[in-house]
């Protein structure tokens, strides 16, 4: 009882079981084959019901007019159906897709979409949002407050070598001291 058993062997032998497979892939394609030609003969039985082959010889030109009339005729027919076929399926094709997006709604699972960067102007961005082509280019810089900006304290420039003797000793220190303050 120590040990589990890992994995318990399996009754079939691998080749046996292999053979088996191939037997049952090859009677699935016979199936299919077989599947494939009935439709193929059952589509022809049925052409040949709804279109039967048409007899032109020994026909007057007025009956070939009146063939023409009647077959102008069942493509209209046929046209008409074919066009309500295709609106109920685009319908369906529309409830389908909304009824699934109500499905994501609800279960909370929805899809971010990926964002791309979109490079603007600011002539479209206004554009955008006034909700009219804008005709004249905006001057943004124009309407702009100017502010004034403060002027450094400009040092003046003096000779050094003039300076120098003054600042040296307590005297010129001191005199550092008083002009910081």
């Amino acid at each position: 009882m120590s040990e589990a058993p890992s994995k318990p062997k399996p009754k079939i032998s691998a080749s046996r079981r292999l053979f088996l497979k191939t037997k049952l892939l090859k009677k699935a394609m016979t199936m299919l084959e077989n599947e494939k030609q009935f439709r193929k003969d059952e589509r022809e039985r049925i052409l040949e019901e709804r279109v039967p082959s048409l007899v032109m010889s020994g026909l007057t030109l007025q009956d070939l007019q009146n063939l023409c009339k009647e077959l102008h005729q069942k493509i209209d027919v046929v046209d008409e159906e074919r066009y309500d076929v295709n609106s109920k399926v685009t319908k369906n094709d529309v409830e389908i897709q909304d009824l699934s997006q109500k499905i994501f709604e609800l279960k909370g699972k929805m899809k971010r979409p990926n964002l791309r960067r979109v490079r603007v102007s600011a002539d479209a961005m206004l554009g955008a949002l006034l909700g009219c082509k804008v005709k004249e280019s905006v001057d943004f810089k124009a309407n702009l407050k100017t502010v004034k900006k403060e002027e450094e304290k400009k040092e003046e420039v003096t000779d050094w070598r003039k300076n120098v003797e003054s600042m040296s000793g307590m005297e010129g220190r001191k005199k550092l001291f008083d002009a910081g303050q």
